[in-house]
C-alpha cells in the first residue's frame, strides 16, 4: 500500500468517526508505516473470521447475507476487512469507543432532523385485507423497481456512449432504435406483469399424482427457457437479485420439493439472459467495427468453419453413420498431422462422436448385450432361434446370429473386430442360460490416437469372456462327459451293449422299415442299456432311436450337396425305389440341450450318425458271416464224396470275414481311437469356445475322411462289397437250411416218441437205421452232378464278384494314398493284402490302367459315358 493511500484511508476513517482534535492523522499514519512489512502477507482465512463475527453479532443472518451480496459484486479487499473486523471483536477498549461514537453520531443526526420532520398517518376510507395489501405492495414494487432499473440502464448506456463518442470524435457510435428496449417480448427473459391469465388451468390439487407430475414436467420445460407455466410462475425482480418463482401451493408436497430443487437452474438462466440482453448493445462492445477489423477477427474461425464444412460434405456424400463416421473422422485426424489446429479440432469431434459408439461397445464386450436402435454398431443381431440347432443339420446359429458389419467397423478397431464379435457372443451365451455376467476388468473406453489402448482393453474382455464360457461348458454343463457318452454309442465303444442290442433287435431290424414299430425298438434299446455296463452312463437316457428315410449313400450325397446347385434337387428328389430294411435305415439319435447344442449341433450329430451307420452295417455283415461259419459245421457230419466245391465256399466265406473284420479294426483302432485321443488333448488346451468348435469339427472330419465316407466312389465300391457278402450269406443259409431238414424230422420224431412214452429197444434200432438211410440219401443227392455243378457255379460267381470289387477298392485306395497323400489308407491295403495275395493282380491292373492313360490315336466312336467301369480279376 502506498503512502498516499495510507493518508487517504486514515483521513477518511477519522471523518466517518467525526473525530476532531487529538494527536491528528499524522501520528496514526506514522504508526502504520512503521508496522508495515515489505513482504506480501499470507492470505487471511475469511471463513473463521466470518464465524467469529456471526457469533458476536446480534443479527448473524443479516451479516452473512450482506457478506454474500458484497462477495457476488466482487468487492475488493472484502476478506481482509472481515478479518480486521473479527480482530476488533477481541479488543474491548476499541469496541466501547466505537459504540459510544455511534451513539453520539445517532443523537446528532436525530437532533438535526427532528425539527423539520413531521409524520402524520393518513386516514383510510376503507380497510384492505392482508392478501390485497400484499398484492398491491408487489405491484408497486414491480413498477417502481422496473422503472428505476430501466432508468438506471438507460443512464449507464448514455454515459458509456458519451465516453465512446469523445474517444472517437470522428465517427459517432451507432444506437439501437428505441423499440428494441420498449418491446419486452423481444427479451428472452420472463414477462412479469403481462396480464396473461391462467384461470383456464385445471386446479392441480384435483389431479391424481401421476397427472400432477406430467403437468409439472411440462411447466418446468417452459420455465427453463424463460416462459411462465400454468402452475409455476416467475416473480417480479427487485433490483439485481436472483429471480424467484411461485409454485402452486396445492401441488403434492413430494413433487413440490423436487420442483424447488430444479428451479435454481431457471433462475440462473434468467440471470444469464438479462446479462446478455444488457451487454449486447453497442455501448458495451468494441465500438466502431471496420472492414479490416472484421477481416482480422474472422480469420481464426475461417479455418475451423472450412474444416467443419469439409467434414459435413464428406459425411453426406459417403452417407456415413455410426462406425463409418468415426472412420472418416479418425482418418482426417491422421491426415492433419502437420496442422495442429485442424488435428486438434478433428480429435475433439472424433472423441465427442465416439462416446455413444463406445457405450454400445462397452455393453457388448462387458455384458454381451447389444443396444443399437439405429444400426450404427459393428455387430448386427439377427432373429434366429437357438432351438433350431437341434432340427436342421445346415443351421448356422453360431455364425449368423451375430455378424460383423464391415462398413460400421471404425478403422481404428479393424484389427480387433473379430475379437469384439467373439467376446460379446461368448457372454451372450452365458446370459441366455440365466447367468448374469459382468466383466470384472471393465473400464471406460475413451477415443485416442493410440490404438494400443483399445487392443489391451478388448484383449482383457475377450480373455474373461472366453474363460467364463469355457468353464461354463466344461464344468457346469460337462461337455467332455457328453462327448464320451456319444462316442460310447455312435462310435461303438461300448462292446457288450451292442452284443445285447443286436441280439435283441436282430429279428425286428430284418423287417422293412415301414413294418417296424419304433416304440418296440425304443423298449429293446432301454432293455439293452439296463443289461449292459452302459447302465452306469448318466446320460444314457439322451440316446434315442432314429429310422432314416434313406440309406447311408443317399445321406452322404445329401450332405455333400449342401450349399451347391445340386442341393435342391437332392432335397426334392423321390426316395429310393428299393424298400429299405430296418438295418439300412437304423441309426441312433441324441438329445442335446442348449448351450451344448452349440458344439454338438445337428451337423455334428449327422456326422456321428454316418459313422455309426457305416460301422453298424459292417458289424451286421460280420455277424451274418459268423452265423454262416456256425451253420457250415453241420456239413462236416455228412460223408460227402465231392467236397471240393464245398471247400471253395468255406474259403470265400473266410476271405469275406477277414475283409470285414480288418476294415472294422482299421476304423476303430487306427482311425477313431487315435483321433479321439488327439481331440481330448486339444480340448484340455483350448482357450475359447471357437477352439473347441474347431477341434470337434476337425475330429469328425478326419474320422469321416479316413473311414472313406467323404469319397462317394470309395463308398459305392465298399457298399457293393457289403452287398456281395450279404447275398453270399443268404445263399449259404438257404443251402444249410435244406441240409437241416433231416435233423429236424428226427428231432420231431424223437419228441413224438417221448410224448407217447419211452421208446422200446426195437423202436430205437429202427430209428437208427432210418437216420442212416436218410443221411446216405442226403449225401447222394448233395453229390449229385447237376446239384454240384449248379452250386459250384454260384460260388464261383460270388468269388468273381467279390474279388473284382475288392481289387477295385484296393486299387482306388492305392491311388488316393499316393496322389492325394492319404497315407492312412495305405494301412488298409497292408491289412487286406497282408500275404501278397492280391499284389500280382493289383500290379497287372495298374499296368492296364497305365496303358489306357498313354496317348493313343483317337477312336471315331467312344463308348457311352454312363458305362460302368468294373475291374475284373485275372483268372
Amino acid at each position: 500500500m502506498s503512502e498516499f493511500r495510507i493518508h487517504h484511508d486514515v483521513n477518511e476513517l477519522l471523518s466517518l468517526l467525526r473525530v476532531h482534535g487529538g494527536d491528528g492523522a499524522e501520528v496514526y499514519i506514522e504508526l502504520l508505516q512503521k508496522n508495515r512489512t515489505p513482504y506480501v502477507t499470507t492470505t487471511v482465512s475469511a471463513h473463521s473470521a466470518k464465524v467469529k463475527i456471526a457469533e458476536f453479532s446480534r443479527t448473524p443472518e443479516d451479516f452473512l447475507k450482506k457478506y454474500d451480496e458484497l462477495k457476488s459484486k466482487n468487492t475488493r479487499n472484502l476478506d481482509p476487512l472481515v478479518y480486521l473486523l473479527s480482530k476488533l471483536t477481541e479488543d474491548r477498549e476499541t469496541l466501547q469507543y466505537l459504540q459510544q461514537n455511534a451513539k453520539e453520531r445517532a443523537e446528532l443526526a436525530a437532533n438535526a432532523s427532528g425539527s423539520s420532520t413531521n409524520f402524520s398517518a393518513p386516514t383510510a376510507a376503507s380497510k384492505l385485507s392482508m392478501q390485497e395489501l400484499e398484492e398491491l405492495r408487489k405491484q408497486l414494487g414491480s413498477v417502481a423497481t422496473g422503472t428505476s432499473l430501466q432508468q438506471s440502464l438507460e443512464l449507464t448506456r448514455k454515459l458509456l456512449r458519451d465516453k465512446q463518442n469523445k474517444k472517437n470524435s470522428g465517427q459517432r457510435l451507432p444506437v439501437f432504435p428505441p423499440w428494441v428496449y420498449e418491446r419486452p417480448t423481444l427479451v428472452g427473459d420472463f414477462l412479469t406483469g403481462s396480464g396473461v391469465s391462467t384461470d383456464s388451468a385445471v386446479p392441480i390439487g384435483t389431479l391424481p399424482l401421476a397427472s400432477q407430475e406430467s403437468a409439472v414436467v411440462e411447466d418446468l420445460l417452459y420455465v427453463l427457457v424463460g416462459v411462465d407455466g400454468r402452475y409455476i410462475t416467475a416473480q417480479p425482480l427487485t433490483g439485481r437479485q436472483s429471480r424467484t418463482f411461485l409454485v402452486d401451493p396445492n401441488l403434492d408436497l413430494s413433487i413440490r420439493e423436487l420442483v424447488n430443487r430444479i428451479l435454481p437452474v431457471a433462475a440462473s438462466y434468467s440471470t444469464v439472459t438479462r446479462f446478455i440482453e444488457e451487454k449486447s448493445s453497442f455501448e458495451y462492445g468494441q465500438g466502431l467495427l471496420s472492414l479490416q477489423k472484421l477481416w482480422f477477427y474472422i480469420q481464426p474461425a475461417m479455418r475451423t468453419v472450412d474444416i467443419l464444412a469439409s467434414l459435413a460434405t464428406s459425411v453426406d456424400k459417403g452417407e456415413c453413420v455410426g462406425g463409418s463416421t468415426l472412420s472418416l473422422l479418425h482418418d482426417r485426424s491422421f491426415n492433419y498431422t502437420g496442422d495442429s489446429q485442424a488435428q486438434e479440432l478433428c480429435l475433439y469431434l472424433t472423441k465427442a462422436a465416439s462416446v455413444p459408439y463406445f457405450e454400445i461397445l462397452e455393453k457388448w464386450i462387458y455384458r454381451g448385450i447389444i443396444n443399437d436402435p439405429y444400426s450404427e454398431f459393428m455387430v448386427e443381431e439377427h432373429e434366429l432361434r437357438k432351438e433350431k440347432i437341434q432340427e436342421d443339420y445346415n443351421d448356422k446359429y453360431w455364425d449368423q446370429r451375430y455378424t460383423v458389419v464391415q462398413r460400421q467397423i471404425p478403422s481404428f478397431l479393424q484389427k480387433m473386430a473379430g475379437k469384439v464379435l467373439s467376446t460379446g457372443k461368448y457372454l451372450n451365451v452365458v446370459r441366455e442360460c440365466g447367468h448374469d455376467v459382468t466383466c470384472p476388468v471393465a473400464k471406460e473406453i475413451i477415443y485416442t490416437l493410440k490404438e494400443r489402448a483399445y487392443v489391451e482393453q478388448i484383449e482383457k474382455a475377450f480373455n474373461y469372456a472366453s474363460k467364463v464360457l469355457l468353464a461354463f461348458l466344461m464344468e457346469e454343463k460337462e461337455l467332455v462327459a457328453h462327448l464320451r457318452s456319444i462316442k460310447r454309442y455312435f462310435l461303438m465303444d461300448q462292446g457288450d451293449f451292442f452284443v445285447h442290442f443286436m441280439d435283441l433287435t436282430e429279428e425286428e431290424l430284418k423287417k422293412p422299415v415301414d413294418d417296424i414299430t419304433p416304440t418296440r425298438l425304443e423298449a429293446l434299446l432301454e432293455l439293452a442299456l439296463r443289461m449292459s455296463t452302459a447302465n452306469t452312463d448318466p446320460f444314457k437316457d439322451d440316446l434315442k432311436i432314429d429310422l432314416m428315410p434313406h440309406d447311408l449313400i443317399t445321406q452322404l450325397l445329401r450332405v455333400l450337396a449342401i450349399e451347391t446347385k445340386q442341393e435342391k434337387a437332392m432335397v426334392h428328389a423321390d426316395p429310393t425305389e428299393l424298400t429299405l430294411s430296418g438295418l439300412e435305415a437304423f441309426s441312433f439319435d441324441y438329445v442335446v440341450k442348449w448351450p451344448l447344442s452349440l458344439i454338438i449341433n445337428r451337423k455334428a450329430l449327422t456326422r456321428y450318425q454316418m459313422l455309426f451307420r457305416h460301422m453298424f452295417y459292417c458289424k451286421h455283415v460280420e455277424r451274418q458271416l459268423c452265423n454262416v461259419w456256425i451253420s457250415n459245421k453241420a456239413a462236416k457230419q455228412y460223408s460227402l464224396h465231392s467236397a471240393k466245391w464245398f471247400a471253395g465256399a468255406f474259403t470265400l466265406r473266410q476271405r469275406m470275414l477277414n475283409f470285414v473284420q480288418n476294415i472294422q479294426y482299421y476304423m476303430m483302432f487306427e482311425v477313431m481311437e487315435p483321433t479321439w485321443h488327439i481331440l481330448e488333448k486339444n480340448l484340455k488346451s483350448a482357450s475359447n469356445i471357437d477352439d473347441v468348435l474347431g477341434h470337434h469339427t476337425s475330429f469328425l472330419d478326419n474320422c469321416l475322411k479316413d473311414c472313406m465316407l467323404t469319397n462317394p466312389e470309395l463308398l459305392k465300391v465298399f457298399s457293393r462289397l457289403m452287398s456281395v457278402c450279404v447275398m453270399f450269406t443268404n445263399c449259404m443259409q438257404k443251402f444249410t437250411q435244406s441240409m437241416k431238414l433231416d435233423g429236424e424230422l428226427g428231432r420231431l420224431t424223437l419228441e413224438r416218441g417221448t410224448m407217447l412214452g419211452p421208446p422200446t429197444e426195437a423202436e430205437r434200432a429202427e430209428e437208427r437205421a432210418r437216420k442212416e438211410l436218410a443221411r446216405k440219401y442226403l449225401a447222394e443227392h448233395v453229390d449229385a452232378p447237376q446239384l454240384a455243378s449248379s452250386f459250384e457255379a454260384t460260388i464261383n460267381k460270388f468269388d468273381k464278384n467279390f474279388s473284382a470289387h475288392l481289387l477295385d477298392l484296393l486299387a482306388r485306395l492305392s491311388l488316393y494314398s499316393t496322389s492325394d497323400c492319404e497315407h492312412s489308407m495305405a494301412s488298409v491295403i497292408s491289412r487286406l493284402d497282408f500275404n501278397g495275395f492280391y499284389t500280382e493282380r493289383l500290379e497287372r491292373l495298374s499296368a492296364e490302367r497305365s496303358q489306357k492313360a498313354a496317348p493313343q490315336v483317337p477312336i471315331p466312336r467312344a463308348p457311352p459315358a454312363s458305362a460302368p467301369r468294373v475291374a475284373v480279376p485275372a483268372q
